[in-house]
């Protein structure tokens, strides 16, 4: 590991002998070789971007998922939604960014909860964010680096899964997009008008505006505020360093102004705020993480992201693989292999400043990175974190790449055959996504709304839609997964449930006169107990216990207040149980 550290930090050091090295290279072959495949990209360029265009509709097709996904917080930004478009003025949304679900108000208002328009919707924005994206970076990234990065957003199974999911994902990907194409616009504009306020207030207006949208999609995405005020200080554009803070200000205090007339004194991340500041989201009694805590979150999800899920993602590991202690051991070498790249040339980028474009990108993906590994419990470990930053990963991974093996005499073919070997393996996990989903997507287009999910989530989701059908208007029902309930179940009303109510730390269950106390409080009458499983691939038998931890010590004191309703299925099944007075 030192050798290879010693390589990448060399990268950062001033050439030396440089027209001597300029001889040599035009000499070798190899990186002739680059250079000709840069030149012959630079000239296809016009018939590229279609053809890349087309491609990203072509995979956002195939891969589309017409489902709700199990993960839960699609359904959350839907109900949000239409939260919004019912009570707008009286409705604030803080569980995350409020801007999303702000957003997909209008579509809900205007047609309803149509969940094929709202996907479609997001297909919309991820090829709008493909698409400003490439404006952007195009001519400004060496082709042989570039290209690839689009070419992966464009076929990768992972990125275009959520291109057709109501995460938001898609929507901050079109805002990344344009954040990016007004930054590149304003910065030749500097370059050659100089960095005069007055020349170029639209733009900074433009991008003022573009940096609150980007955090008001994710509340982290805040971190790029001052990730593009430090670019301009290392660019030594010192007011452009001021103005882009200023122009932020501009746009964010004059809506906190008109949020406080409207919603009241109320923050945007104080739900979210209060969740990562525990040590268990599920568990409050574990309490609030303390400073040690938060660096061993980086160092794990370091692990997680950089050794396991972007190889994961880039179709280098099955889906799932099974985590023992050789896996473990896996991820944390390639993790150390990935984070060394990345700080070599992020240092390689800040010292030699040959490519303004691509040190932004890494001002701007690293630091989201950085944030975004340091403030979340490594729980999550879920793919959506990085998947924004994918391309620009992939750039920075095969620019530092292209760097180290240039200066070796076959350097530029294996670099050519590290491209197809990536190409080929983001080209063979899609296609095998294609030929699982295709069925699926079939069935779910022609009616059947449940086909694609396991037996637990079809049993779960059918008690939703007959608690919808079958009980009374009235009725309030607790919910394990209460924003798929509500969707599945035509709109109607769940009491959402998240962790284990009125939790007791000696039985690690309810408090059973606490937690009905809770249900009266909340006019709750029913109680979904479903048989989710915690390994959703298998029915190990094992499942996600926490209304069971919830309702059983309530029908072990008193019996007769739990009635059972209703069942579906009989394997796997969900459960209704009335709760009586």
């Amino acid at each position: 590991m030192l050798f290879l550290l010693r390589i990448l930090l060399s990268m950062a050091k001033n050439q030396k002998e440089e027209k001597k090295g300029d001889k040599l290279r035009k000499a070798a072959v190899p990186e002739l070789l680059t250079q000709r495949l840069d030149a012959w990209l630079e000239k296809k360029d016009k018939s590229l971007f279609p053809f890349f265009c087309v491609l990203t509709i072509f995979f956002s097709l195939l891969l589309f998922n017409a489902r709700v996904s199990e993960g839960g917080d699609d359904a959350t930004y839907i109900k949000a939604g239409y939260d919004y478009s019912k009570n707008f003025t009286t409705y604030y949304f803080s569980f995350n960014a409020p801007g999303y679900p702000m957003f997909l108000s209008i579509p809900i208002k205007l047609f309803g909860l149509n969940l094929l328009l709202l996907k479609f919707l997001s297909v919309i924005f991820y090829f709008f964010g493909f698409y400003f994206l490439y404006k952007a970076l195009r001519g400004r990234i060496r082709p042989v680096v570039f290209y690839p990065g689009m070419f992966i957003l464009s076929v990768n199974a992972y990125a275009q899964y959520y291109a057709s999911q109501t995460y938001n994902e898609s929507f901050y990907l079109l805002f990344q997009g344009l954040f990016f194409f007004v930054f590149f616009k304003l910065e030749d504009s500097i370059d050659q008008d100089g960095e005069s306020v007055k020349l170029h207030w639209k733009r900074w207006l433009q991008l003022g505006l573009l940096l609150f949208m980007l955090a008001f999609v994710k509340n982290l995405a805040i971190i790029a505020v001052p990730a593009a005020a430090v670019y301009f200080l290392f660019t030594r554009r010192f007011r452009s360093a001021a103005y882009v803070c200023l122009a932020y200000l501009a746009v964010k205090l004059p809506f906190e102004g008109v949020k406080r007339l409207i919603w009241g004194n109320i923050s945007q991340f104080s739900a979210q705020g209060d969740i990562l500041k525990l040590r268990d989201p599920y568990d409050r009694s574990k309490g609030y993480e303390d400073v040690a805590g938060y660096f061993g979150r980086l160092f794990d999800n370091i692990n997680i992201y950089l050794g396991k899920r972007f190889w994961e993602i880039l179709g280098f590991f099955g889906k799932d693989p099974a985590v023992d202690d050789a896996s473990k051991d896996l991820y944390a070498f390639l993790a150390k292999i990935v984070l060394l790249v990345f700080i070599g040339v992020f240092v390689a980028l800040l010292i030699r400043r040959k490519n303004k474009s691509l040190l932004l990108i890494a001002f701007y993906s690293l630091s989201m990175l950085f944030i975004s590994f340091f403030a979340l419990q490594a729980r999550w470990d879920q793919p959506r974190i990085i998947i924004i930053f994918l391309p620009f990963m992939v750039m920075l991974f095969l620019h530092a790449l292209l760097s180290l093996l240039e200066r070796f005499s076959i350097g530029a073919s294996l670099y050519l055959v590290c491209l197809l070997i990536f190409s080929f393996s983001s080209l063979t996990s899609s296609f095998k996504r294609t030929g699982e989903n295709i069925p699926y997507l079939s069935k779910n287009l022609r009616g059947d709304v449940y086909a694609g999910y396991t037996p637990d989530w079809v049993n779960f989701l059918k008690m939703s839609r007959w608690c919808a059908d079958s009980l009374p208007k009235d009725s309030y029902v607790a919910s394990r997964k209460a924003p798929m309930s509500f969707i599945y179940g035509k709109g109607k009303e769940f009491f959402p449930v998240y962790r284990v109510l009125a939790y007791d730390t000696v039985s690690r269950q309810s408090n059973p006169d606490s937690v009905l106390a809770i249900f009266r409080r909340n006019k709750v009458t029913h109680i979904m107990l479903a048989s989710i499983r915690i390994d959703p691939n298998h029915n190990s038998g094992q499942i996600i216990n926490t209304m069971n931890n919830i309702l059983a010590p309530v029908a072990q004191k008193y019996p007769n207040k739990i009635v059972q309703v209703h069942q579906e299925g009989e394997d796997e099944p969900t459960i209704l149980y009335e709760i009586k007075p």
